[in-house]
Protein backbone atom coordinates (compact mmCIF):
# COMPACT_ATOMS: atom_id res chain seq x y z
CA UNK A 1 0.00 0.00 0.00
CA UNK A 2 1.34 3.46 -0.74
CA UNK A 3 1.71 5.56 2.32
CA UNK A 4 0.86 9.12 0.23
CA UNK A 5 -2.18 7.55 -1.18
CA UNK A 6 -4.79 7.41 1.70
CA UNK A 7 -7.63 6.86 -0.53
CA UNK A 8 -6.98 3.32 -0.03
CA UNK A 9 -7.18 3.60 3.04
CA UNK A 10 -10.96 2.67 3.92
CA UNK A 11 -11.99 1.47 7.28
CA UNK A 12 -14.85 -1.14 7.94
CA UNK A 13 -17.39 -0.57 10.70
CA UNK A 14 -16.66 -3.74 12.60
CA UNK A 15 -19.16 -3.09 15.03
CA UNK A 16 -22.23 -1.29 14.37
CA UNK A 17 -23.40 -0.60 18.32
CA UNK A 18 -24.55 3.01 18.05
CA UNK A 19 -22.62 4.03 20.88
CA UNK A 20 -23.91 7.56 22.23
CA UNK A 21 -20.05 8.21 23.05
CA UNK A 22 -17.48 5.19 21.90
CA UNK A 23 -14.37 6.30 23.28
CA UNK A 24 -11.11 4.81 25.22
CA UNK A 25 -9.77 1.78 22.25
CA UNK A 26 -7.52 -0.03 23.91
CA UNK A 27 -5.87 -3.56 22.36
CA UNK A 28 -5.50 -6.95 24.66
CA UNK A 29 -2.38 -8.49 23.76
CA UNK A 30 -3.16 -11.69 26.09
CA UNK A 31 -7.01 -11.99 24.86
CA UNK A 32 -6.41 -10.84 20.90
CA UNK A 33 -9.19 -8.55 21.21
CA UNK A 34 -10.41 -4.63 21.52
CA UNK A 35 -11.61 -3.18 24.82
CA UNK A 36 -13.78 0.15 24.21
CA UNK A 37 -16.73 2.06 26.01
CA UNK A 38 -19.09 3.78 25.48
CA UNK A 39 -19.37 6.70 28.34
CA UNK A 40 -22.57 8.03 28.14
CA UNK A 41 -24.42 4.31 28.17
CA UNK A 42 -21.85 3.44 31.00
CA UNK A 43 -20.84 0.17 28.78
CA UNK A 44 -17.52 -1.52 28.40
CA UNK A 45 -17.39 -3.27 25.16
CA UNK A 46 -15.07 -6.38 24.19
CA UNK A 47 -14.21 -7.52 20.46
CA UNK A 48 -12.54 -10.00 19.53
CA UNK A 49 -11.69 -10.46 15.43
CA UNK A 50 -10.76 -13.78 14.73
CA UNK A 51 -14.01 -15.19 16.30
CA UNK A 52 -15.96 -11.67 15.26
CA UNK A 53 -17.39 -12.38 19.27
CA UNK A 54 -18.75 -9.33 20.80
CA UNK A 55 -18.95 -8.83 24.72
CA UNK A 56 -20.33 -5.77 26.79
CA UNK A 57 -20.63 -5.29 30.19
CA UNK A 58 -22.96 -2.70 32.06
CA UNK A 59 -21.84 -0.06 34.94
CA UNK A 60 -23.66 1.88 37.06
CA UNK A 61 -21.79 4.93 36.42
CA UNK A 62 -19.96 6.08 33.19
CA UNK A 63 -16.47 4.13 32.22
CA UNK A 64 -14.41 6.57 30.29
CA UNK A 65 -11.20 4.87 29.60
CA UNK A 66 -9.45 0.91 30.16
CA UNK A 67 -5.56 -0.47 30.42
CA UNK A 68 -4.77 -4.16 31.68
CA UNK A 69 -2.88 -4.80 34.34
CA UNK A 70 0.51 -6.33 34.35
CA UNK A 71 0.96 -8.34 37.02
CA UNK A 72 -2.41 -10.02 37.19
CA UNK A 73 -5.08 -10.76 35.01
CA UNK A 74 -8.31 -7.75 34.47
CA UNK A 75 -8.54 -4.44 33.54
CA UNK A 76 -8.45 -0.89 35.53
CA UNK A 77 -10.43 1.55 33.98
CA UNK A 78 -11.65 5.10 34.74
CA UNK A 79 -15.49 5.62 36.58
CA UNK A 80 -17.06 8.73 36.64
CA UNK A 81 -15.34 9.90 39.76
CA UNK A 82 -11.73 7.79 39.88
CA UNK A 83 -10.06 4.87 39.03
CA UNK A 84 -11.06 0.66 40.03
CA UNK A 85 -10.44 -2.32 39.07
CA UNK A 86 -12.51 -4.76 36.90
CA UNK A 87 -12.07 -8.38 35.91
CA UNK A 88 -14.17 -9.09 33.18
CA UNK A 89 -14.38 -12.58 34.08
CA UNK A 90 -15.55 -12.48 37.24
CA UNK A 91 -17.21 -9.06 36.42
CA UNK A 92 -15.68 -7.93 40.28
CA UNK A 93 -15.01 -4.11 40.89
CA UNK A 94 -13.22 -2.60 43.29
CA UNK A 95 -12.65 1.39 44.05
CA UNK A 96 -8.76 2.60 43.64
CA UNK A 97 -8.86 6.11 43.86
CA UNK A 98 -11.47 8.41 43.48
CA UNK A 99 -10.57 11.79 43.68
CA UNK A 100 -13.20 13.45 42.62
CA UNK A 101 -15.61 12.15 44.39
CA UNK A 102 -16.76 15.20 46.15
CA UNK A 103 -17.06 17.45 42.50
CA UNK A 104 -20.61 15.88 41.42
CA UNK A 105 -20.51 18.23 38.17
CA UNK A 106 -17.50 16.26 37.17
CA UNK A 107 -16.67 12.79 35.41
CA UNK A 108 -13.63 11.30 34.03
CA UNK A 109 -12.46 10.84 30.29
CA UNK A 110 -9.69 9.88 28.35
CA UNK A 111 -6.53 7.86 29.90
CA UNK A 112 -3.43 6.10 28.79
CA UNK A 113 -0.78 4.41 30.90
CA UNK A 114 3.08 5.35 30.29
CA UNK A 115 6.40 3.76 29.75
CA UNK A 116 6.33 2.94 33.86
CA UNK A 117 3.11 1.82 34.41
CA UNK A 118 1.09 5.18 35.58
CA UNK A 119 -1.94 5.68 34.66
CA UNK A 120 -3.04 9.15 33.61
CA UNK A 121 -6.82 10.28 32.96
CA UNK A 122 -8.10 13.55 33.37
CA UNK A 123 -11.75 14.96 34.00
CA UNK A 124 -14.34 16.90 32.61
CA UNK A 125 -17.15 19.30 33.42
CA UNK A 126 -20.48 17.36 32.64
CA UNK A 127 -21.88 20.28 30.31
CA UNK A 128 -17.87 20.44 28.71
CA UNK A 129 -18.43 24.49 29.41
CA UNK A 130 -16.25 25.33 32.76
CA UNK A 131 -12.33 24.78 33.29
CA UNK A 132 -13.26 22.51 35.67
CA UNK A 133 -11.39 19.33 34.60
CA UNK A 134 -7.83 18.20 35.77
CA UNK A 135 -5.06 15.82 34.77
CA UNK A 136 -4.64 12.89 37.47
CA UNK A 137 -1.48 9.88 38.04
CA UNK A 138 -2.68 7.31 39.54
CA UNK A 139 1.20 5.52 40.67
CA UNK A 140 0.89 1.71 41.05
CA UNK A 141 1.09 1.91 45.26
CA UNK A 142 -2.09 3.68 44.71
CA UNK A 143 -1.37 7.08 45.29
CA UNK A 144 -3.09 9.67 42.95
CA UNK A 145 -2.10 13.29 42.12
CA UNK A 146 -3.41 15.70 40.53
CA UNK A 147 -1.01 16.76 37.66
CA UNK A 148 -2.56 19.71 36.34
CA UNK A 149 -5.63 21.87 36.30
CA UNK A 150 -7.90 24.33 34.05
CA UNK A 151 -9.09 22.43 31.21
CA UNK A 152 -12.43 22.12 29.97
CA UNK A 153 -12.18 19.01 28.16
CA UNK A 154 -9.18 16.94 28.46
CA UNK A 155 -8.55 14.12 25.97
CA UNK A 156 -5.25 11.61 25.53
CA UNK A 157 -2.64 11.17 26.42
CA UNK A 158 -0.04 9.70 24.42
CA UNK A 159 3.64 10.23 24.35
CA UNK A 160 6.50 10.62 22.17
CA UNK A 161 8.55 7.10 21.15
CA UNK A 162 11.45 8.27 23.40
CA UNK A 163 8.83 8.68 25.98
CA UNK A 164 10.35 12.44 26.52
CA UNK A 165 7.39 14.23 25.68
CA UNK A 166 3.94 13.98 26.79
CA UNK A 167 0.75 15.21 24.43
CA UNK A 168 -2.35 15.89 25.86
CA UNK A 169 -5.34 17.80 24.56
CA UNK A 170 -8.15 20.49 25.71
CA UNK A 171 -10.61 19.55 23.08
CA UNK A 172 -12.86 22.16 23.79
CA UNK A 173 -10.19 24.72 22.95
CA UNK A 174 -8.77 23.18 19.76
CA UNK A 175 -5.53 23.04 21.35
CA UNK A 176 -2.81 19.94 21.46
CA UNK A 177 -0.32 20.56 24.71
CA UNK A 178 2.82 18.74 24.71
CA UNK A 179 5.09 18.33 27.95
CA UNK A 180 8.44 17.73 28.91
CA UNK A 181 7.90 14.04 30.44
CA UNK A 182 10.20 11.86 33.31
CA UNK A 183 10.11 8.81 32.17
CA UNK A 184 11.52 7.87 35.49
CA UNK A 185 10.29 9.82 37.81
CA UNK A 186 6.72 10.29 36.11
CA UNK A 187 6.83 14.17 36.20
CA UNK A 188 5.82 17.34 33.95
CA UNK A 189 7.43 20.30 33.31
CA UNK A 190 7.48 23.03 30.01
CA UNK A 191 4.03 22.75 29.25
CA UNK A 192 3.48 24.13 25.70
CA UNK A 193 0.91 24.62 23.41
CA UNK A 194 1.74 22.18 20.39
CA UNK A 195 -1.07 22.68 17.88
CA UNK A 196 -4.20 24.78 17.59
CA UNK A 197 -6.76 23.31 15.71
CA UNK A 198 -9.05 25.38 13.17
CA UNK A 199 -12.81 25.78 12.95
CA UNK A 200 -12.10 23.77 9.79
CA UNK A 201 -10.08 20.76 11.64
CA UNK A 202 -12.94 20.24 14.39
CA UNK A 203 -11.37 19.36 18.00
CA UNK A 204 -8.85 17.28 18.67
CA UNK A 205 -9.71 14.03 20.62
CA UNK A 206 -8.42 10.72 21.43
CA UNK A 207 -5.07 9.37 20.23
CA UNK A 208 -2.31 7.72 19.94
CA UNK A 209 1.79 6.91 18.59
CA UNK A 210 2.73 4.74 16.07
CA UNK A 211 5.96 2.73 16.16
CA UNK A 212 7.75 5.71 14.45
CA UNK A 213 6.56 7.97 16.82
CA UNK A 214 4.22 10.04 14.62
CA UNK A 215 0.89 10.94 16.12
CA UNK A 216 -2.46 9.77 15.10
CA UNK A 217 -4.93 12.36 16.26
CA UNK A 218 -9.15 11.85 15.96
CA UNK A 219 -11.08 15.06 14.86
CA UNK A 220 -14.33 15.30 16.83
CA UNK A 221 -16.66 17.34 14.09
CA UNK A 222 -14.69 16.47 11.32
CA UNK A 223 -14.58 12.86 10.76
CA UNK A 224 -11.16 11.52 10.20
CA UNK A 225 -8.00 10.76 11.78
CA UNK A 226 -4.96 12.72 10.79
CA UNK A 227 -1.26 11.21 11.10
CA UNK A 228 1.29 13.98 12.08
CA UNK A 229 4.91 14.55 12.80
CA UNK A 230 5.91 14.86 16.14
CA UNK A 231 7.80 17.96 16.13
CA UNK A 232 5.94 20.64 14.14
CA UNK A 233 2.19 18.93 14.07
CA UNK A 234 2.19 18.79 10.38
CA UNK A 235 -0.37 15.94 8.98
CA UNK A 236 1.02 13.57 6.67
CA UNK A 237 -1.76 11.48 6.46
CA UNK A 238 -5.65 11.45 6.88
CA UNK A 239 -8.31 9.03 6.99
CA UNK A 240 -11.48 10.15 6.61
CA UNK A 241 -14.66 8.20 8.08
CA UNK A 242 -18.39 8.16 7.47
CA UNK A 243 -19.24 9.81 10.76
CA UNK A 244 -18.60 13.34 11.96
CA UNK A 245 -17.60 12.77 15.59
CA UNK A 246 -14.63 10.84 15.87
CA UNK A 247 -13.39 10.08 19.11
CA UNK A 248 -10.31 7.69 19.06
CA UNK A 249 -7.82 5.56 17.74
CA UNK A 250 -5.64 2.89 18.97
CA UNK A 251 -3.24 -0.18 16.92
CA UNK A 252 -4.41 -3.68 17.72
CA UNK A 253 -4.53 -6.98 15.68
CA UNK A 254 -1.19 -9.11 15.61
CA UNK A 255 1.27 -7.21 14.08
CA UNK A 256 -0.35 -3.58 15.23
CA UNK A 257 -1.33 -3.00 11.90
CA UNK A 258 -4.67 -2.43 12.12
CA UNK A 259 -6.12 1.36 13.39
CA UNK A 260 -9.52 0.87 15.52
CA UNK A 261 -10.89 3.89 15.86
CA UNK A 262 -14.38 4.95 17.90
CA UNK A 263 -16.58 7.52 16.76
CA UNK A 264 -20.14 8.88 18.95
CA UNK A 265 -23.81 9.80 17.80
CA UNK A 266 -24.50 12.29 20.98
CA UNK A 267 -25.11 15.83 19.83
CA UNK A 268 -26.03 14.86 15.77
CA UNK A 269 -29.62 15.77 14.78
CA UNK A 270 -32.18 13.26 13.64
CA UNK A 271 -31.06 14.32 9.75
CA UNK A 272 -27.09 13.89 10.68
CA UNK A 273 -27.93 10.56 11.93
CA UNK A 274 -29.86 9.62 8.65
CA UNK A 275 -26.51 10.87 7.04
CA UNK A 276 -24.38 9.15 9.43
CA UNK A 277 -26.55 5.41 10.12
CA UNK A 278 -22.90 4.36 11.10
CA UNK A 279 -22.42 6.76 13.82
CA UNK A 280 -21.13 5.54 17.11
CA UNK A 281 -19.86 2.34 15.06
CA UNK A 282 -16.49 1.01 15.69
CA UNK A 283 -14.13 0.93 12.89
CA UNK A 284 -10.93 -0.54 11.54
CA UNK A 285 -8.62 -0.42 9.04
CA UNK A 286 -5.20 -2.13 7.91
CA UNK A 287 -2.03 -0.01 7.19
CA UNK A 288 0.87 -0.25 6.32
CA UNK A 289 2.00 1.14 9.40
CA UNK A 290 2.58 0.13 12.85
CA UNK A 291 1.78 0.78 16.70
CA UNK A 292 3.27 -0.47 19.89
CA UNK A 293 1.63 -2.39 22.25
CA UNK A 294 -0.46 -0.50 25.14
CA UNK A 295 1.24 -0.21 28.58
CA UNK A 296 -0.21 -1.90 31.40
CA UNK A 297 -0.99 -0.59 34.88
CA UNK A 298 1.67 -2.08 37.31
CA UNK A 299 -0.42 -1.68 40.20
Amino acid sequence: MNMDNTAEWTPECVWDAKATLGEGPLWSVREQSLYWVDILRKRLHRFTPDTGERRAWEFDQEISSVAERAEVPGLVVTLRHGFASFDPATETLQSLAEPERELSDNRFNDGKVDRNGRYWAGTVEFGCKEPAGSLYRLLPDGRCDRMDSGYIVTNGPTWSDDCLTMYFNDSALGHVYAFDFDPDTGTLDNKRLFLQFGAEDGSPDGMTTDAAGHLWIAHWGCGKVTRRDPHDGKVLQTISLPCSHVTSCAFGGPDFRTLFITTARTGLTEKELEREPLAGGLFAVTLDVAGVPANRFAG
